[in-house]
C-alpha cells in the first residue's frame, strides 16, 4: 500500500493542447472515412451557392445585354410620341391618336437649337409576303434620318434618300431576320420584291444586327418610306399634314454654351409643339416627351431589383443547406458516441471535441461553397452562351456566396458540436 509521500510525488500528467494541424487531420479523418454522409451534408451548400452565382452571373449578363442594346440605340435620343386615343375610359396607348405630323418634326429640326437631327416614324403591324413565305411584322414607316436618329444602318444595300422620300417610292429596307424569313438566310437582296397588305415593293436593302429592345425584335422589322405608308397602308392624314405616331429628337453633345442639351432640348421642344398645337393652361399636352437615357435607367433598374429578388429566394437555399448540416452532424454525434467516450477518457478536453465537430462543419461549407461556386460559374457561362448575353461573374456574388457557406457551416455546427462536447464520458463508453 503506498504512503501519503508516494501519492504525492507520484508523476502528473499535463495534456497537451490539440494544435489546429491535428483538429484539421482528425475532421478530414472522420469526413473521409463517412464519404456518403458527407456528400449529403455538402448537398445543401452546394446546390444554394450554385443557385446564388448563376443567378447572380445571369442577371448581371442580361443588365448588360439591355444596356448595350439601348446604347447602340443612342442615349442621346428623345422620343416625342402622339397623344392616346380613348375608347370609353379607356386608353388606346401613347401614339394612337393622330396629334403629331410631320410638320411638327420639320419644326422641331429647324427651330430648336438644342437638336442635331429629327426623324419622325409611323408604326404598324402588317402581313409581309415573298414568294417563299409569309410573315407578320413590324412596318415602320420613317424618313431619311432614321438610320443617323437611332444609330442603325444598313449593312447590304442603303437606305433611303430624301427625294425618294418625297416621291413616296414603294421601297424597303429590311431587318436581317425578315430577310431570312423571307428570302432565305443569307440570301442577296437587289432585285428582291416584297408585297405589303398587297402593294408591291422593291428592297433596297438589308439593316444591321440589333437585337430586341423590349418585347420587339427590331431584326424583323421592315422599314418604307414615311410618306408612302402614309398615302398606300395607312391612310390617315392629319388635317394639318402627315400624321405620325412619334417624332425621335438627336440630341447635341454638351459644350460650353449648352451644358445638358437633354434638359434644354425637352423644354424647347415642349414649348414648341405647345404653342404650333395652341395648348393653354390648364390643359393637358397631346403629346408625351421621353427620355432615352431615362428608359435605360429604368430597365436597369427593373433588372437589377429582379436579379436580388431572385438572388435572396436563392439565398434560402443556403439556410435549408444550414439547416442539413446541423441535421446530419447531429446525427453524426449519436453515430459517434462511442468514439468521443474514449476520446474523453484518454485525456481529450471539451473544448478539443468542439474544435473538431465545428472544424468539420466549417469544411464542409468551405468545400460545398466552393463546388458551388464552380458550378455557379459554369451554369452561368454556359447560359451566357447558348443565350448571346454578356458573361459577367462579380468579385462580391463569389465573396458573398463563399462568405455565406462559411458563416452558415458554422451557425449549424455549433449546437451539434456542443452536444459533443458535453457527452460524459462513462456515459458515452457503455453505449452501443
Amino acid at each position: 500500500m503506498k504512503t501519503k509521500a508516494q501519492v504525492r510525488s507520484a508523476p502528473v500528467i499535463h495534456l497537451q493542447p490539440v494544435s489546429i494541424a491535428e483538429i484539421l487531420s482528425m475532421a478530414a479523418e472522420a469526413l473521409w472515412s463517412n464519404k456518403l454522409r458527407t456528400l449529403l451534408t455538402m448537398l445543401g451548400i452546394i446546390i444554394g451557392i450554385t443557385a446564388v452565382i448563376a443567378i447572380t452571373s445571369i442577371g448581371q449578363g442580361v443588365q448588360k445585354a439591355t444596356e448595350q442594346q439601348l446604347q447602340g440605340l443612342g442615349t442621346d435620343i428623345l422620343q416625342v410620341q402622339a397623344g392616346a386615343a380613348r375608347s370609353g375610359n379607356v386608353s388606346q396607348g401613347g401614339g394612337s391618336a393622330s396629334t403629331l405630323t410631320w410638320d411638327d418634326a420639320q419644326a422641331i429640326q429647324s427651330q430648336v437649337s438644342s437638336t442635331q437631327l429629327v426623324s419622325a416614324y409611323l408604326q404598324q403591324t402588317a402581313q409581309v409576303v415573298s414568294d417563299q413565305q409569309n410573315i407578320s411584322t413590324t412596318i415602320i414607316g420613317t424618313d431619311a434620318n432614321y438610320a443617323d436618329v437611332r444609330n442603325t444602318h444598313p449593312q447590304e444595300g442603303r437606305f433611303f434618300t430624301p427625294e425618294e422620300i418625297t416621291a413616296a417610292k414603294p421601297l424597303a429596307v429590311i431587318g436581317p431576320t425578315a430577310r431570312d424569313e423571307l428570302l432565305g438566310t443569307g440570301s442577296v437582296v437587289t432585285g428582291a420584291r416584297i408585297r405589303i397588305q398587297g402593294e408591291s415593293y422593291d428592297v433596297i436593302g438589308v439593316m444591321e444586327p440589333k437585337g430586341s429592345q423590349g418585347p420587339f425584335n427590331l431584326d424583323e422589322q421592315v422599314y418604307i418610306p414615311l410618306t408612302n405608308m402614309s398615302a398606300r397602308l395607312v391612310g390617315n392624314n392629319a388635317l394639318a399634314g402627315i400624321a405620325v405616331r412619334g417624332i425621335y429628337v438627336k440630341v447635341k453633345a454638351e459644350d460650353q454654351s449648352n451644358p445638358d442639351p437633354m434638359n434644354a432640348a425637352q423644354f424647347q421642344i415642349t414649348n414648341l409643339l405647345r404653342v404650333r398645337h395652341k395648348i393653354f393652361p390648364p390643359a393637358a399636352d397631346d403629346f408625351r416627351l421621353t427620355n432615352q437615357s431615362d428608359v435605360i435607367s429604368t430597365l436597369t433598374n427593373v433588372v437589377g431589383m429582379f436579379t436580388i429578388m431572385v438572388v435572396a429566394i436563392a439565398a434560402i437555399s443556403l439556410v435549408v443547406g444550414g439547416i442539413g448540416i446541423a441535421n446530419i452532424m447531429l446525427v453524426s454525434v449519436v453515430e459517434r458516441t462511442r468514439e468521443i467516450g474514449i476520446r474523453k477518457a484518454i485525456g481529450a478536453t471539451n473544448t478539443a471535441v468542439l474544435s473538431q465537430f465545428l472544424t468539420e462543419a466549417a469544411v464542409i461549407s468551405i468545400i460545398g461553397g466552393a463546388i458551388g461556386i464552380g458550378l455557379g460559374i459554369a451554369i452561368g457561362f454556359v447560359t451566357a452562351l447558348i443565350f448571346k448575353f454578356p458573361f459577367v461573374v462579380s468579385l462580391w456574388s463569389i465573396v458573398l456566396g463563399f462568405g455565406l457557406s462559411f458563416v452558415i457551416g458554422i451557425i449549424a455546427g455549433v449546437i451539434p458540436a456542443r452536444n459533443a462536447a458535453r457527452l460524459d464520458p462513462i456515459a458515452a463508453l457503455r453505449s452501443d
